[in-house]
């Protein structure tokens, strides 16, 4: 009796985890770890890392920047002054963006140390943050995609003036926050949902993955967000690259208002087999085709022009994206750039 008892309760925790495991999305894996969206690019096998080759190769590119670049930083205080009760959008450099939007004002990866890694380690920016981090207005809403260091600073979040604020982030991130005295934490899966004030966030699918050590490969969730206010669609990307869900996205959510998406580190080359190519960012044509795939009216380059991640010439990718417009479906000025320290009321951008 015993062993019958014993066989039916191995059979049934057995056919039980497999019931739980046919019923995970795709994206969850069996052994904890996340991955990209069924039908995703994959990583090129003839990709070989070399910290050697890329520096040999960074060390060619000209680092020549334009004086125009960067709007000087007393302009930008006075314009956050000036628009204070206006709905806006201020580029402080790479992904870090504030936007306000009614009564909410948010920041997307924060990054505000003069390295994008762990302490004094990791590429260098070129041009510094557009503020510091003590000159930010007041923030109600901290949204991150994922943990790669140049979106995810610890030291930012440790040094952040607003821990009121509420804070998104992908699965298994919270614990950054939570253990440096935000209390507002929000982990989102692919597909969910938040109200915040008059603010609609979903978390949406990425091509992308996570790591910040070595032994926690894609152990993080990473993700996109649609934030919807009043009736406007704005599509915040995490690093991506090109793949068919965005298809899937633009069919369900589309059309969306303004598209941010990177346009920056996608040449790996000669490490990389296909120059100008990399599975996780797009270059500024997938870009814009990822804008046209999510029916958007706008779109918006960013994850550029303030460290080098990648052997692109640095000034490359606006103007390739600007000159790609046209062929996917865009006039140049809805393919929109901005200077470091740019803003622009939500009026203007969409007029």
């Amino acid at each position: 009796m015993l062993k019958i008892l014993s066989f039916l309760f191995i059979f049934f925790v057995y056919n039980n985890n497999l019931f739980a495991m046919d019923n995970k999305p795709y994206h969850h894996m069996s052994d904890g770890t996340f991955r990209n969206p069924e039908g995703s690019p994959e990583r090129d096998i003839n990709f070989n890392w070399s910290f050697k080759i890329f520096n040999e190769e960074k060390r060619k590119l000209k680092m020549d920047i334009p004086v125009d670049h960067v709007v000087n930083k007393k302009e930008l205080l006075e314009n956050i002054i000036k628009y204070k009760n206006n709905d806006y959008i201020a580029w402080i450099g790479h992904a870090t963006f504030l936007i306000k939007l009614g009564n909410t004002t948010i920041i997307t990866d924060p990054v505000f140390e003069k390295n994008m890694g762990p302490l004094i380690f990791g590429p260098k920016r070129f041009v510094d943050a557009a503020l510091n981090l003590n000159e930010l207005p007041e923030v109600n809403l901290f949204l991150l995609t994922h943990n790669h260091y140049d979106h995810l600073s610890t030291r930012t979040i440790q040094r952040f003036p607003y821990k009121k604020a509420k804070v998104l982030t992908p699965l298994k991130l919270g614990k950054y926050f939570t253990k440096n005295g935000f209390r507002d934490v929000n982990e989102m899966d692919w597909y969910d949902n938040i109200e915040v004030n008059d603010l609609k966030i979903t978390f949406l699918p990425a091509v992308h993955w996570s790591k910040r050590s070595l032994w926690d490969t894609n152990k993080t969730l990473w993700g996109n967000f649609l934030i919807e206010y009043k009736d406007k669609k704005i599509f915040f990307a995490c690093d991506t690259g090109y793949g068919n869900i965005y298809k899937e996205l633009g069919n369900k959510y589309g059309p969306i208002d303004l598209t941010f998406i990177n346009i920056g580190a996608y040449n790996f080359y000669p490490m990389s087999p296909k120059k100008d190519k990399s599975i996780y960012h797009t270059n500024p044509e997938e870009a814009l085709n990822i804008g046209k795939d999510l029916k958007s009216k706008k779109v918006l380059g960013m994850h550029w022009g303030t460290v080098v991640l990648s052997l692109e010439p640095i000034f490359d990718p606006p103007k390739r994206f600007k000159n790609s417009a046209s062929k996917y479906g865009y006039k140049s000025d809805d393919a929109i750039i901005f200077k470091i320290g740019q803003l622009e009321t939500i009026e203007k951008i969409f007029k």
